[in-house]
């Protein structure tokens, strides 16, 4: 009998030890890049490659593309990185030039207007700069001898799961120009960070077309790259490319990033977080406001607000509303850069409490009509630019007259679902 009990207690003792090994190994997801290199570099054997990639372009155990790539044997010819740069150093909407890499010894092209004239001053004037050239379509394709010499061309970037993040327009030029060339594209897949819900309005196109929402699809599109870039070939390309998509392993709809098990490498330097990813579909719309969305902050688009805001008074005013799994608290705070630099702001930090029920655009709406009813002589809409990030201007134009947002909130839902139904055939995850 006690023979029994011991030998129940090892057994009790190695499950335990052995669970979390187990879990890791059937519930840990696998990006793009690891089972390309485990199975598919067939694709690319005795071809010359190009990578368009950022840090956020690692594995599991965040070993470089580049380097994986390169260990591998593949041959390696150029870089290309989207806004920010393939180090990731670059600022929103600042120019990073045509530089070879001292590490890889390979050229490194900028896909974010590498061949336009950029003024001298841009650095004194970022924002204004940014809102200009993130509305047009010029000097983020890879054309001549950028592409020179390419036969293949992969894409590995992290994207955020909000239509206007501008890597997914990269990806969508790249492919157009890879069609025009007859260069094959290989896409890695990643996870959507923050799920495969879908909100918001879809975009007016062609008329609302730009770097910041290049083709119709909802603000949350709930989609990821490899999926995007089958609907996108599919759809909107009058050249097809011959993509390949390599899926993840392990990823399901309903994961959030910190689900995955994968290490969370900053997108870009105004997304530190997957809270900040979290509350963009519906924050990054006080860009094209007199707010301040909380760049040259600690917490970018989870702080918003300008020096005339009382801080206590609008988030008193903004948790009357109740606003599903998400409170808000007055804070104060002065920007290092970007719009109200070194001004004092008054304003509210968003605190998702519950993210599943927490729905950004809907709540973002909420947050500009009770700043437009507070302050109505000082909530300003810069026009041009609010409307490409949104994807059309009657959002602006509902808000500026005063129509409840339950009512745009009923009229985005039904655009959404039209895409929703349409979109499936593309998905490549339960």
């Amino acid at each position: 009998m006690i023979r029994h009990k011991r030998s129940f207690e090892v057994f009790l003792v190695t499950i335990f030890l052995l669970l979390p090994m187990c879990i890791e190994e059937s519930g840990g997801v696998k990006p793009g890049v690891d089972v390309f290199v485990e199975e598919y570099l067939d694709l690319v054997k005795g071809k010359r490659v190009g990578l368009i990639t950022n840090p956020t372009g690692v594995n599991r155990e965040l070993e470089s593309t580049i380097e994986l790539l390169l260990d591998n044997g593949v041959n390696l010819v150029a870089l290309y990185g989207p806004e920010h740069g393939v180090r990731g150093n670059a600022q929103a909407g600042e120019y990073v030039p045509f530089y070879w890499d001292d590490k890889y010894g390979l050229p490194v092209f900028s896909l974010y207007g590498q061949n336009m004239n950029v003024p001298e001053n841009i650095l004194s004037n970022i924002d204004e700069y940014m809102k200009e050239f993130d509305t047009k379509h010029e000097g983020k394709v890879p054309e001549g001898e950028m592409v020179e010499g390419i036969d293949v061309m992969i894409f590995d970037i992290q994207d955020v799961g909000t239509r206007v993040y501008t890597y997914i327009a990269t990806m969508a030029y790249a492919m157009n120009s890879c069609a025009d060339l007859g260069i094959d594209f290989i896409v890695l897949d990643r996870p959507n960070p923050i799920g495969g819900t879908m909100e918001g309005p879809v975009l007016e196109y062609p008329d609302y077309s730009s770097f910041v929402g290049l083709y119709p699809v909802p603000m949350r599109h709930g989609m990821t790259a490899g999926e995007l870039a089958k609907l996108f070939n599919d759809r909107f390309m009058s050249k097809k490319v011959n993509l390949t998509v390599i899926p993840m392993e392990g990823w399901r709809r309903d994961m959030w990033y910190d689900e995955t098990g994968l290490p969370w490498v900053i997108p870009s330097p105004n997304m530190p977080t997957v809270d900040t990813a979290t509350v963009y579909p519906g924050q990054v719309l006080i860009e094209g406001t007199s707010m301040s969305e909380g760049r040259g902050t600690t917490k970018p688009f989870e702080l918003f607000g300008a020096p005339w805001i009382d801080g206590y008074e609008l988030a008193r005013e903004l948790n009357a509303l109740e606003l599903p799994g998400v409170r808000f608290r007055e804070a104060w705070f002065t920007p290092t850069f970007s719009k109200h630099k070194n001004e004092l702001c008054g304003g509210v930090q968003i605190h998702v409490v519950n993210r599943e029920e927490y729905k950004p655009f809907e709540t973002t709406l909420y947050i500009l009509e009770t700043v437009k009813k507070l302050y109505p002589d000082k909530l300003t809409f810069d026009e041009h630019y609010f409307d490409r990030l949104a994807g059309n201007s009657w959002i602006r134009e509902s808000l500026e007259q005063g129509l409840p947002v339950n009512e745009i909130v009923e009229r985005c839902s039904r655009e959404m679902e039209e895409f929703r139904e349409m979109s499936r055939e593309y998905m490549i995850y339960d």
